[in-house]
């Protein structure tokens, strides 16, 4: 039986992460400063992925619990 706080359990070797859309780049900077001051860890600083797209920028974290995060933003600058 799962814990409804943590349906799905965090799995390094799965490849599940959690993507939320931010509206700016500022804002992707931003989840990525709160996110390492919570006690996350570094996974993927801010920056442009030109694989996933010509404006596409994200920055990767790992919460404290082990669940990858990513905040994207596709607008141009």
């Amino acid at each position: 039986m799962n814990d409804a706080g943590r349906p799905v359990p965090a799995d390094a070797d799965s490849g599940l992460h959690f993507c939320f859309s931010a509206p700016t780049r500022a804002s992707v900077d931003a989840f990525h400063a709160a996110a390492l001051r919570e006690g996350g860890t570094d996974n993927g600083q801010p920056g442009l992925r030109a694989a996933y797209g010509d404006n596409y920028y994200a920055a990767f974290v790992v919460d404290p619990d082990g669940y990858r995060l990513e905040a994207y933003c596709s607008h141009a600058e």
